[in-house]
């Protein structure tokens, strides 16, 4: 196994983790951006009225996607284990 083969893994590694983090980062930054706005303008400070749309978003960001995360996830997964023996031999 060479330093370029670690590399290759570990650069994989980030960019599937970045696919899978950026549906619920983005559905949290978007609900949590519009909330602020809105507090802005009413000057309203509750802290339930940031937390509970986030909640909600956060959840249906991953019925929506969690199935495309858990194959994502999957092929990675199956990829790795396969290239494996390949990488040590």
């Amino acid at each position: 196994m060479t330093d370029t083969t670690i590399i290759a893994i570990a650069l994989q590694t980030m960019l599937v983790a970045l696919k899978l983090s950026a549906p619920i980062l983005v559905t949290s930054l978007v609900i949590g951006f519009t909330i602020s706005v809105f507090q802005s303008m009413t000057q309203i400070q509750e802290f339930t009225l940031a937390f509970v749309p986030k909640l909600i978003g956060v959840g249906v960001a991953l019925l929506v996607c969690g199935n495309w995360m858990l194959h994502t996830l999957m092929a990675f997964t199956i990829d790795l284990f396969e290239g494996l023996p390949a990488m040590l031999g």
